[in-house]
């Protein structure tokens, strides 16, 4: 059954009044069991095992991604067996509920490797993990609350299809309004694509490889698949390619066989993915070769660059261009945004 959508004149003309109408009349479920002691336990067990992923994710890429279409695969999966034995059906609302609690989950990492790692790297020593903790906790409870005007800007009068929550709204309805052989292949599915997934890196974890090899096949020398395509391609050395002089490696230019990555870009999207490309060459393939000839991007002592090197100075335009197209973007309907917090004052 496809979800019900709002056509696109009806997201320009409409009020939002209108809008929470239609959704009111077309898809609120009232009588259906949605945040269930089961939904939140099952949620606040897969959010806490899938967050690990996010922590590889964000230490590659410095952002993270949320776990809902993951979790919501597995719960479905796991109570549609347990139906067997006598339990209840899992509602799709439950279903619901439990994502949004395992991508809550999920999210949590978010400070550990971004404002929390920072500040490690600048002071130079650890923070306690009850600070870790209580600031967390914090910042989790303000998320909350500005999640409430936020919402109804961008959720209830623009209607954004934020893309993995999209795919994860997709993923459940398939489940929930097909057959049970269908939620069962797509858990398969998920099940031979992290089988192989974790084959190809265990093909290329070159430590693990030179120990089963060496020591416990005790061959004389050992292979392992390269995760960078210049390595594997025999494009070392002399034969590396170069920008300008300068070896892509150095510039940070190395495409890569991670599938990691590849799942990332998956659940992103073309347009969010398009824009991150756009952004990395513009960087990295045409300004900062120009910056380095120019002296603006200092080496290493050793007369190399690397990422540190390019990023310390692509940081400034980088950073200015994010805040301040966010904020002209989140300011762009004030009375809205008036409007919801007026709304939560009841006034």
């Amino acid at each position: 059954m496809a979800i019900k959508q709002l056509t696109d004149e009806q997201i320009r003309e409409w009020t939002i009044e209108q809008k929470d109408r239609w959704w009111l009349e077309n898809v609120y479920r009232g009588n259906m069991p949605q945040l269930t002691f089961r939904a939140g336990l099952t949620g606040f067990i897969l959010g806490g095992v899938l967050s690990a992923t996010n922590l590889y994710i964000g230490a590659k890429t410095g952002w993270s991604l949320g776990v809902g279409i993951t979790s919501v695969i597995l719960a479905f999966a796991f109570f549609k067996a347990l139906q067997k034995v006598g339990v209840s059906e899992f509602t799709i609302l439950e279903n619901n509920a439990m994502q949004s609690i395992a991508t809550s989950a999920g999210y949590m990492t978010a400070p550990l490797i971004s404002s929390l790692t920072a500040y490690m790297i600048i002071n130079g020593k650890l923070i306690p993990w009850w600070q870790i903790i209580a600031w967390n906790s914090a910042i989790s409870v303000l998320g909350v609350l500005f999640a409430f005007p936020m919402k109804r800007r961008f959720i209830n009068d623009e209607q954004h299809p934020f893309p993995e929550g999209q795919a994860a709204g997709v993923v459940m309805d398939t489940l929930h309004s097909s057959d049970a052989s269908v939620g069962l292949f797509k858990a398969k599915v998920l099940a031979v694509s992290a089988g192989l997934a974790a084959f190809v890196k265990f093909l290329q974890a070159e430590d693990l490889q030179k120990w089963l090899q060496t020591k416990l096949l005790k061959l004389e020398s050992f292979w392992h698949l390269h995760e960078e395509l210049f390595p594997l391609l025999g494009l070392t050395g002399d034969k590396a390619p170069k920008l300008r002089g300068i070896e892509m490696k150095q510039l940070t230019i190395s495409p890569a066989l991670d599938i990691a990555m590849m799942g990332a870009g998956g659940l992103m999207g073309i347009k969010a993915g398009s824009s991150l490309m756009l952004g990395a060459v513009l960087n990295f393939v045409i300004l900062a070769p120009w910056m380095i000839e120019l002296g603006e991007i200092k080496p290493k002592p050793d007369g190399t660059f690397g990422m540190r090197e390019i990023t310390l100075w692509a940081l400034w335009p980088g950073v200015a261009a994010m805040v301040v197209a966010s904020f002209v973007s989140l300011f762009a309907k004030p009375k809205l945004i008036l409007s919801a917090f007026s709304g939560l004052t009841g006034k």
